[in-house]
């Protein structure tokens, strides 16, 4: 049976494998000092202060802006929430009817998506996790960055408060920009790259920075940007899902734990999506390859795809379909990972948590898990925070993989957006 996906009715939406065993077993002594003296964390971002900002000065401060897709934090954010999901072409293209079909999705989908958030808490948590993530993140930075701090934590979310035309207010309110100029990083929370994500997030930065500030990228005063567009293989990364794979497994008998099969999922693409040349499969599968080698590929593995739904042909398999055939085959112990996901979120509380695994458990298995999500992870901030700091030191405006489009594109958009973040390299977007 196929996953439902809570969000649509429709079809929506490698780099460098790192080989050695990492040294993100623990977190850092500086870290640790850090920790005991500060005591138990608050899990919300505090109001971040302004700024005095001068460009002819140091290097700082630096606002460090985290994007995600976001999600509703109240059953009453769900409607808004739906309506700018489904009228993003980049995610969900509808063609000339997007502006007609997409608030009319929304409003029917709406009623069933508010129940589905009501089952896990009444909201996503999803706004929490990246608040805190991105705070604790630039509280490291101060340590380790000086010269290029205070660093700033801001969050933007895709569909969903803060949305992105919010952060950029804040960020000129806060003192960059308006003539004193400023550096900002955009660090994108999605590991692996796609279109469909990160570059539906870039393009609606891009958008309100020429609605705010102007389309020069150079222009005197106007914050200079640069972009963390993608990190699947890092060894912080890998360490922190290898962790929590770990403490999966030590919950099973010590004699079954090696006959385990290790189920990562991902959020599906259409395979006109993958056809066209998204990244996102390589760059999933370099994670998955990561892990398993961090994890000294002692059991069996799989990489599958929920979330797929409607007509049209998804990359496949599916993650519902794959833990029923393992179950009906008599394979029962399974562990969910959901390695394309950085925090809690409705994919993984309800798709993962209340469909997969229930269904399993009513067909009689008890041994299908999943591994917590990476929510607070002392090594996972610390390993955004190593990203963070080598990002800022070698100063280059993005990788260079955002040059390189898909080879199917025909977006405009897509081109001109690569060229404002790529700057002095804009004649290497392809």
């Amino acid at each position: 049976m196929a996953l439902r996906n809570p969000l649509l009715s429709i079809p929506q939406r490698a780099s460098q494998i790192t080989s050695s065993r990492s040294t993100y077993r623990t977190v850092s002594r500086l870290q640790n000092i850090r920790e005991q003296s500060r005591g138990e964390q608050r899990r919300t971002l505090a109001t971040v202060p302004p700024v005095t900002q001068d460009g002819t000065s140091s290097k700082g401060p630096t606002a460090m802006v985290f994007m995600n897709m976001g999600g509703p934090s109240t059953t009453d954010e769900v409607g808004g929430f739906l309506s700018r999901l489904f009228a993003d072409a980049d995610l969900i293209p509808l063609g000339r009817l997007q502006g007609y079909l997409g608030p009319l999705i929304s409003r029917r989908r709406t009623p069933k998506i508010q129940k589905q958030y009501a089952a896990i808490g009444g909201g996503s948590p999803i706004r929490k996790w990246s608040e805190h993530q991105a705070a604790e993140m630039c509280k490291i930075l101060d340590l380790t960055s000086p010269e290029t701090a205070p660093h700033k934590p801001y969050v933007a979310f895709r569909y969903a408060n803060p949305l992105t035309e919010e952060m950029y207010n804040r960020l000129l309110e806060d003192g960059f920009g308006n003539g004193k100029g400023g550096r900002a990083v955009a660090f994108t929370q999605y590991p692996q790259y796609s279109c469909s994500t990160t570059g539906s997030s870039l393009n609606e930065l891009w958008k309100w920075r020429t609605r705010l500030e102007g389309k020069e990228a150079d222009q005197a005063g106007t914050i200079q940007w640069s972009v963390i567009d993608r990190w699947p293989a890092h060894p912080g990364l890998v360490e922190a899902f290898a962790q929590n794979v770990e403490a999966t497994l030590a919950t099973y008998p010590s004699e079954k734990r090696d006959q385990v099969v290790l189920l990562f999922s991902a959020h599906s693409l259409p395979m006109d999506v993958v056809n066209r040349g998204d990244t996102y499969p390589a760059e999933v599968a370099a994670t998955v390859y990561a892990v398993m080698q961090r994890l000294g590929f002692k059991n069996s593995y799989r990489l599958c795809w929920q979330s797929q739904v409607g007509p049209k042909a998804w990359l496949g398999a599916q993650t519902s379909d794959t833990v029923n055939n393992y179950v009906a085959k008599g394979q029962h112990d399974l562990v969910l990972i959901p390695i394309a996901f950085t925090s809690d979120h409705i994919e993984t509380l309800y798709e993962i948590d209340n469909e997969v695994i229930e269904e399993a458990k009513e067909a009689g298995s008890q041994g299908v898990k999943r591994v917590e999500s990476l929510n607070g992870s002392k090594v996972f901030i610390q390993a955004l925070a190593d990203i963070a700091k080598t990002h800022l030191v070698e100063g280059k405006r993005c990788s260079e993989q955002m040059g390189l489009r898909c080879q199917g594109c025909t977006s405009e958009r897509c081109a001109e957006q690569k060229k404002f973040f790529m700057g002095d390299n804009a004649q290497a977007v392809l």
